[in-house]
C-alpha cells in the first residue's frame, strides 16, 4: 500500500469524521486493497470483496465524499478486517 493510500485509510478512521476526503482517494484506496467494483446506473457504484459488498451513490457535483459516505466505507474496510 503507498504512502497517499495509507493517509486516506486514516482519515476515513478519524474521528470526527473528514468532510475533506476525495471521493477518488477512497476508491484508489479499495482498489490498492484488491476490493473490486461494478458501474450500476448514473452514479451507483458497487463494491465487493470475501463476498461482502456495499454500493455508493458517487458524491456530485463535490468531489469530496460525504460524511454518511466516509461512515460506511469505515464499515465496510471493518467488515473485511482492514484497519489502520
Amino acid at each position: 500500500m503507498k504512502a497517499k493510500h495509507r493517509k486516506t485509510l486514516n482519515l476515513i478512521f478519524t474521528d470526527p469524521v473528514s468532510k475533506t476526503i476525495a471521493w477518488k482517494s477512497i476508491e484508489n484506496l479499495f482498489f490498492a486493497l484488491g476490493i473490486e467494483s461494478t458501474e450500476g446506473k448514473g452514479s451507483r457504484v458497487k463494491f465487493y470483496k470475501n463476498d461482502i459488498a456495499i454500493s455508493f451513490h458517487r458524491p456530485h457535483p463535490a468531489k469530496e465524499a460525504k460524511p454518511y459516505q466516509v461512515k460506511d466505507a469505515r464499515n465496510f474496510l471493518i467488515q473485511l478486517g482492514i484497519q489502520p
